[in-house]
């Protein structure tokens, strides 16, 4: 088998309701540990505050157990984090100093860098896990993206329950 049946990546929302905040990292877990089983060594994510963090934080607490599994960064600028709270530039730099590979796409933000960086994880991908609970954006875009590849999708936002109107 070639690398790349090795490879997840993981594409989500940046604000993550509270009713499913707190039931993530739970699936998030389980899901690591079954990717694993089935000989999945290198997890993508983009960087981003919110889910890519989530999974991201995750992985690198699965590393400890499973030591031959990689956290691959993408990013799509290297200032992707200039403008965020001081919260998630810190969770922001813990997971940058912890990745066993970053690769940056672009100095500073272009227009189209983040969906290129969506485009270069689905590359080489065998697999690719979101949280999307809306028809549109940059998550619902690389979920598709990865479909129309042939990657196995699974948006887990749909194992959660239902979010009540308005949140």
């Amino acid at each position: 088998m070639n690398q790349e049946s090795y490879t997840c990546c993981f594409t989500g929302h940046r604000r993550i309701p509270y009713p499913h905040r707190a039931l993530l990292p739970k699936l998030i877990d389980g899901m690591l540990d079954t990717l694993i089983s089935r000989q999945v060594t290198i997890f993508r994510t983009g960087g981003a505050m919110g889910f890519d963090t989530m999974v991201a934080l995750k992985i690198l607490e699965k590393r400890e157990q499973y030591p031959h599994i990689r956290l691959e960064l993408i990013l799509p600028c290297r200032d992707q984090a200039s403008r965020w709270d001081a919260y998630n530039q810190k969770a922001y730099a813990y997971v940058l100093a912890r990745a066993d590979s970053v690769i940056c796409l672009h100095d500073r933000y272009t227009s189209g860098c983040m969906l290129e960086r969506n485009r270069r994880m689905v590359q080489g991908s065998q697999f690719c896990i979101g949280y999307c609970n809306t028809p549109g954006g940059g998550s619902a875009y690389t979920l598709e993206y990865a479909k129309s590849h042939g990657l196995r999708v699974i948006n887990i936002a749909a194992m959660l329950p239902p979010l009540p109107d308005g949140k």
